[in-house]
């Protein structure tokens, strides 16, 4: 597969993860809300760190400048 994540979006990805994770270990979001949020952190972590995001496939999107 060809990689569809540019430099931009993986901060962005990057970022959100790192949000979500600090606001789960500090405690401000639990139960529920801090399980689907840590499966979101994760899925946008494994895709930064994998250059792949399989929703944007169907679409024909890609960030990245290397088409």
């Amino acid at each position: 597969m060809k990689k569809n994540i540019g430099t931009a979006d993986k901060i962005v990805r990057l970022l959100i993860a790192i949000v979500i994770g600090i606001l789960f270990f500090t405690h401000r979001i639990e139960g529920t809300t801090a399980a689907v949020l840590l499966v979101v952190a994760a899925v946008m972590l494994l895709t930064a760190l994998v250059g792949i995001c399989p929703l944007y496939i169907p679409f024909k999107i890609r960030t990245n400048k290397n088409h």
